[in-house]
């Protein structure tokens, strides 16, 4: 719902009432998980999906039910793997679904895609059964209805995650504004860089001192361009403008710049800090660090040379590994083939990684 933001509210703002139909829980395989919405109009218009295809015109058979007479309703989707299959259909799980009217007059959802229309955090909860099925709260009005589950509402929020809560009765909707990658440098690599960081969803930052390079003609993607050292610039931002999903990389190819910029951003709540150069440059980089007295337990923060080992030796390619890295740290992902692993592909929590590893084989006993 969240996620549709800018296609919703101008319908809702014309007085045009809108069925969406929402993922609630996800069983085995699915291409999109819990929380994932697609819209239907009046008019007959389709905005978003909540699969790959495969459950779409159900879903808007469904939505159209709930747009007649305004009563929302829960349905599951799903099929067996040799059933999927033989329909020509991708995945074998299942989902449930809500359908549900979001009225014009509606200010909770209002007001909720408008906060996630300006990337500000914001978490709404839905109750998926029962007399409520449908009530969209906000976190105060849920917690003033049903206190007993404020605990688990405001978990959902601080961590900005869509989860089931009270047993399944509320699906919680939260979102955290898009993350930050704080890209050190302006040069070619620092350009592809911003270029890939923004199409993952990230919120660019280029901070260059020399205006020549850091430009807007070279950085359209980027959100910010800032003409200044990285080190003075990191240190002007305040605590609350970064966070664990922040990244900053360091690509300055210059050691007056770049040795300063990552004391400075080792010192910082930020999720990653990682630096391009060969291996004789990280060598040095981390002995001048030392000196400066960054502890080793920093210095293992460092993702330094960065990026997966993805093979490519492009600009392009170099960047494609660095958000690779990044992406694969922030969710404490193996960065290894998908091929090669068992259990979800899409791992939503630590757990779900862990039982994606594969088994270790156990150790021959000794004659």
């Amino acid at each position: 719902m969240l996620e549709l933001a800018a296609d919703l509210l101008p319908r809702l703002r014309a007085g045009e009432p809108v069925a969406l139909v929402t993922v609630t829980r996800v069983a085995r395989s699915a291409p999109r998980g819990a929380g994932a919405s697609m819209a239907v109009t009046a008019r007959g218009e389709v905005i978003g999906s909540i699969s790959g295809g495969c459950v779409e015109s159900d879903a808007v058979v469904l939505a159209h039910a709930v747009l007649a007479d305004g009563v929302a309703r829960a349905a599951r989707f799903g099929f067996s793997d040799e059933t999927a299959h033989a329909a020509g259909l991708a995945c074998g799980g299942t989902v449930d679904v809500l359908a549900y009217r979001l009225a014009p007059e509606d200010t909770i959802s209002r007001t909720a895609l408008d906060a996630s229309l300006a990337d500000d955090r914001v978490s709404i909860a839905i109750a998926t059964r029962g007399e409520r099925q449908g009530m969209i709260l906000d976190v105060e009005a849920l917690t003033a209805f049903a206190p007993e589950v404020a605990a688990e509402m405001d978990a959902a929020a601080v961590l900005a995650e869509t989860r089931p809560i009270a047993d399944g009765s509320w699906l919680v909707l939260s979102r955290a504004p898009r993350a930050r990658l704080i890209i050190a440098g302006a040069g070619e690599h620092a350009a592809a860089l911003c270029r890939i960081g923004a199409a993952a969803g990230f919120v660019v930052t280029i901070c260059d001192p020399w205006p020549l390079l850091a430009t807007r003609e070279r950085f359209p993607d980027a959100a910010e361009i800032v003409i200044d050292t990285p080190a003075e610039h990191l240190a002007t931002l305040a605590p609350d403008a970064v966070d664990a999903r922040t990244a900053v990389c360091v690509l300055t190819h210059d050691e007056r710049l770049d040795i300063p910029a990552l004391h400075a951003a080792l010192g910082m709540n930020v999720g990653f800090v990682g630096a391009m150069g060969a291996r004789s440059t990280v060598a040095h980089r981390l002995n001048a660090l030392r000196e400066r007295g960054v502890d080793e337990g920093d210095l293992a923060r460092l993702h330094s040379p960065l990026g997966l080992d993805l093979g490519g030796a492009s600009p392009e390619e170099a960047a494609v590994a660095a958000i690779a890295e990044i992406l694969a740290a922030r969710h404490g992902a193996t960065g290894r083939p998908l091929r090669d692993l068992a259990g979800p592909i899409h791992a939503r929590t630590p757990a779900d990684i862990a039982c994606a590893l594969p088994a270790t084989p156990a150790t021959p006993a000794s004659a």
